[in-house]
Order: C-alpha cells, then structure tokens, then sequence
C-alpha cells in the first residue's frame, strides 16, 4: 500500500518534533525548516520552549507529556508525521507512538535503546498497519544510518554469513539527554550468533580494527545499538556484530566531560565520526563506509530524509519497519552526500 494513497487525511507538510527543546531535537527543527517544512516544536517544558524562542522563527510551539495522552493529541492534531527525540525512548517511545496511531500519523525516532526499538517493532507493527501509517524506530545515527549501510553492503545478497560494524569516533561529548539514557537503559546488549539475537558476552569481547584512514588501527570493545535490532528485523545475518573504539568511551564514562560545543554557524560539534560495515559472504566481503561530523547533527538529516520521502509517498508498505527495509540504502544515503557525510562502497 503506498501510504500516500490510503485514505488517511492530507495534511499540510507540518511535522511535530516530540522533545523538541532538546540538543538533537533543535538539529531536527532546523532541518525541517531548511527542508521547506512547517514543524510543531513540542516540549513537556514550555519555558524551554519559549527560551528558545521558535516562534521567531515562524515555528509553532505546543506543550505535551507522555503521561496526558491528550496533550499529545493535540499537539500532533494538524501533523502528518511526529517525529520524536525525547529520550530516554523505554520512557517515551510508546506514549508518543500511541499517539501517533490514535492520530493516523507516521512516527519516527531517534533512539539508540534496542529494548526500546525492539519494543516499538512489536507493540506497534499490527496497530500501524491497521491506521495506515509508518512506524520507523532509530532512524539516527546510532541504528538507522548502519541499518542504511548495511543494506547497502549486502545489496544483491539474501544471505550473509557474518556482518561486522566497526563504529569509530574521535570523542564523545554527551548530552545531559545521553547520560540520562545511559543511567536508564540497563538492559543486557543483544548481538545476533547462528541467526538468532543472544545477550552480549561478559566481559565484552575486544578485538583491533583497522578503521580507514583518518581514524587508522583501533582497539574497539563489542557494544551494540540498536542497529542490530534494525538489521535483524530484514536481513538474513548469521553472524552480526558491532564494535566501538575506546576513546568515545572514555569521554562517555567521564563525568568531567562536558556537552558538546558548537563548531560553526550549523551548531554541529568537531567531533569526527566513522562507521564501516564489513558483510561476507563465503570468501567474498562487501565494505559500505560513511564519514561525517557530529553524531547527533547527523542523526536530523537522517530522520528528516526518511520523513520527507514518507509524505511524498516513496514507501509502499506500512506498519513497523527498518529504514534499510523500505528505502533504497544507496540512493537515501546519496542524498546526504557531501553535506551531511560522504559514503562509499566497496568490495574486497
């Protein structure tokens, strides 16, 4: 079913950001706008909202929490799409996707809990199809964008024997928002051995990767996000594994570390990211590589693409979904391309 074709009613190109006075959530605002949509800047905290001053910028304001389902109503009344960045998402992914689907709009988020993902996948799969809408969790960088890349690597292929994703950054300056999330998601990580999700090993296993330049040979720790829920709910993966290196953790256990610091007039942060995927099949392997600046300015192209290209009617099913699943990986990631990251695949 192509959902701009199932009878739900047309609404104009407004686009509801749940948690909108967050650090992520200000990216996604601004990337609307500069995408010609007419967001609802949503908040639990209306102060927030007003001293950030979106109104001067033409952006509707709206006050809602996930514990007054009408307040969520409301403010997503006039929406084609919400789009939520309020973590932690085990706290506000099923009030604000319940929303959604009482409203018969699309809803995407940014989480990188796999409880939460996870959650959402089967809460919310059958309850979308019947409203006639999308459900699409972790559509970010954490998730979605390796989701993309992973598709992209495997392409052609309808098995992989092993898929390993090497994550690599060169500092990690939280948000209060991550450290909040990090204190709430205490959920053992899952990994994906002989096709089926098992919990991460204790200790986590540590291997070295050789990470393409700039980032060079790393040490990297197994620890995985909700990509792996992501990949594992379309790809036939035997084996799927993602590895992070040390320094981003480091300055994530880091009480000391401070926020992240704009760099340019953009808001984005110095901070450099790589992610590479590695899918083999037999004696053959396929590499799908994206580099960029800032992991969460990143993750508002990102969810905002998968937005944009939902309301122009460019996906042909609904209900709960990996981006991987319903977009073209190579063309979606194409369009972000140089502005927001640059991307390549290769094949040994």
């Amino acid at each position: 079913m192509n959902v701009a074709s199932n009878g739900i009613k047309e609404r104009s190109r407004t686009v509801a950001v749940f948690g909108a006075s967050g650090h992520t959530g200000r990216f996604v605002i601004a990337e609307l706008l500069r995408r010609g949509f007419a967001p609802v800047a949503v908040a639990r905290d209306s102060r927030k909202l007003e001293a950030l001053a979106f109104r001067d910028r033409g952006v509707l304001t709206a006050r809602a929490t996930i514990d007054d389902p009408v307040s969520l109503d409301r403010a997503f009344a006039d929406a084609a799409a919400v789009i939520n960045c309020a973590g932690p998402f085990l706290d506000t992914a099923n009030a604000v996707a319940a929303a959604a689907i009482r409203s018969r709009i699309h809803y995407l988020d940014v989480t990188a809990e796999q409880p939460s993902a996870q959650a959402t996948f089967e809460t919310f799969d059958g309850a979308a199809r019947k409203a006639g809408t999308v459900v699409l969790p972790a559509t970010a960088f954490y998730g979605g964008l390796s989701d993309l890349l992973a598709t992209a690597a495997v392409a052609d292929w309808d098995f992989v024997d092993e898929m390993r994703i090497g994550i690599g950054l060169d500092s990690w300056h939280p948000t209060l928002g991550t450290r909040i999330t990090g204190y709430r998601n205490t959920a053992r990580r899952l990994m994906v051995v002989e096709g089926r999700l098992q919990p991460l090993p204790q200790p986590a296993p540590e291997l070295s990767w050789n990470f393409p330049e700039p980032l060079g040979r790393q040490d990297v720790v197994e620890l995985s996000f909700s990509e792996i829920i992501l990949i594992n709910q379309h790809l036939q993966v035997g084996n799927l594994h993602t590895y992070i290196n040390h320094t981003p953790l480091r300055d994530l256990r880091d009480p000391n570390t401070p926020p992240p610091v704009a760099a340019d007039e953009t808001g984005r942060s110095s901070q450099h990211f790589l992610v590479e995927v590695i899918a083999k099949r037999g004696n053959e392997a396929r590499r799908a590589i994206a580099l960029g600046r800032d992991i969460y300015a990143v993750s508002a192209p990102l969810v905002c693409e998968a937005t944009q290209r939902i309301l122009r009617g460019e996906v042909q099913t609904v209900g709960a979904h990996s981006p991987g699943e319903i977009f073209d990986a190579n063309g979606f990631l194409q369009a972000l391309t140089p502005n927001q990251l640059t991307f390549r695949v290769t094949t040994d």
